[in-house]
């Protein structure tokens, strides 16, 4: 016999469990964003809103319908930037942590200097 557990049940455990799971969660969704992979970002954001504030808190603080949140964090919604901020803004609040952003150069490379 296999046993097994659902996905999102797993998701939702570790969650609650463990913030820095939760908080890794919203960084891999952010940089997904940040990497061009809205589709990724947007199933990242929505397991995550699932398993933390839920889609009914989160339509209440947003003042839209849970399904419309639904849509907008499925693989194919297209949330407006204000929507976005509003969820992660929200997020941020629920799990009680800062977001970061630091900028840094696409040329991994040591810099050269010159030598006389």
């Amino acid at each position: 016999m296999v046993l097994t557990r659902d996905y999102k049940e797993t998701i939702k455990d570790r969650a609650e469990k463990d913030p820095h799971f939760a908080a890794s969660l919203m960084h891999e969704a952010i940089a997904a964003f940040l990497e061009g992979e809205p589709e990724t970002a947007r199933v990242i954001l929505r397991e995550l809103v699932n398993s933390t504030i839920g889609f009914e808190l989160l339509a209440e603080q947003l003042d839209k319908s849970s399904k419309s949140i639904h849509r907008m964090l499925s693989p194919h919604g297209n949330p407006t930037m204000d929507n976005l901020t509003h969820i992660l803004v929200t997020l941020q609040k629920k799990l009680d942590f800062d977001v970061e952003v630091k900028l840094s150069s696409h040329n991994k490379s040591p810099k050269r200097t010159a030598s006389r």
